[in-house]
């Protein structure tokens, strides 16, 4: 899909962060524009930003892991839209804490944005996108979902889990009229560690001080993400990994799938 003016894109998860950006870089593209979040306000914000760009969007506070309400979107996009052609399930939320800390209504939270929201999302706007001459379909994974790391079992499952569905579905589909691709950011500098669920760090560091040192890591914006992740849209391409840690993180999991635990020691240090 080289040429996005005109095309229809859904983000969810697009009051802030990447989704945020995705969404000012496809009205950038020429591309209508069907947003998210569960925050109103938020999502408020970046509509208003979107409001001098001369394309057409369709905006609604949307909890990706009611099952309910992601199985009526699809219907609501198209009656104000007209059609949808790239899909990007980008809503996510995260959670420090070590397993016997998590509780299991945690795990089942996290899951339900993170995991469920994919998937509920992929599940009932693929009828739609088969409709489409072309389509394409986004899932947001991690470097967690290259690596596992202390502290983020609940985080690790579900990103690993977005991986493996996400490499199923472009497999099923492939020869298809939709790509599918999967993305594995590393540190980017967005406000999922600020408003994560947090009980403690693998360096055992306090909130304050566990969000400032990931500030500092954090080395990618959200804009060089979304520019990425446009990129990997255009040229069909299966996964996108955003930022040197990510791309080290593919690497050492490769050559030392039992031993890149020193990572996870690093980020003890680190974090």
């Amino acid at each position: 899909m080289k040429n996005l003016n005109e095309k229809t894109a859904v983000i969810t998860g697009a009051g802030s962060g990447i989704g945020r950006a995705l969404a000012l870089n496809l009205a950038e593209e020429g591309c209508h524009l069907a947003i998210s979040d569960i925050n109103q306000a938020t999502l408020s914000e970046t509509e208003n930003l979107l409001k001098d760009k001369k394309i057409k969007v369709y905006s609604e506070v949307l909890d990706v892991s009611n099952k309910e309400a992601m199985q009526a979107y699809p219907e609501k996009v198209i009656q104000n839209l007209g059609e949808v052609h790239i899909l990007i399930n980008n809503a996510g939320v995260s959670m420090a804490a070590t397993v016997e800390e998590h509780k299991v209504e945690d795990y089942e939270w996290l899951m339900g944005i993170n995991f469920w929201g994919v998937l509920f999302g992929t599940k009932y706007f693929l009828p739609y996108l088969q409709e489409s001459t072309e389509a394409h379909i986004v899932n947001l994974s991690s470097l967690f979902g290259l690596i596992s790391n202390p502290n983020q079992s609940s985080y690790n499952a579900a990103k690993f889990a977005v991986r493996g569905f996400t490499d199923s579905l472009r497999q099923e589909l492939r020869g298809s009229n939709i790509g599918v691709t999967c993305i594995h950011p590393g540190g980017i500098r967005t406000n999922l560690t600020n408003s994560a669920l947090f009980v403690s760090s693998p360096g055992g560091k306090t909130r304050e001080q566990f969000c400032a040192a990931f500030d500092k890591y954090a080395g990618v914006t959200p804009d060089k993400a979304a520019k990425a992740i446009i990129k990997g849209i255009k040229k069909k391409k299966v996964r996108v990994l955003i930022g040197p840690d990510a791309i080290i993180g593919d690497i050492v999991q490769r050559i030392m799938p039992q031993r890149y635990s020193w990572i996870g020691r690093l980020s003890a240090i680190l974090f």
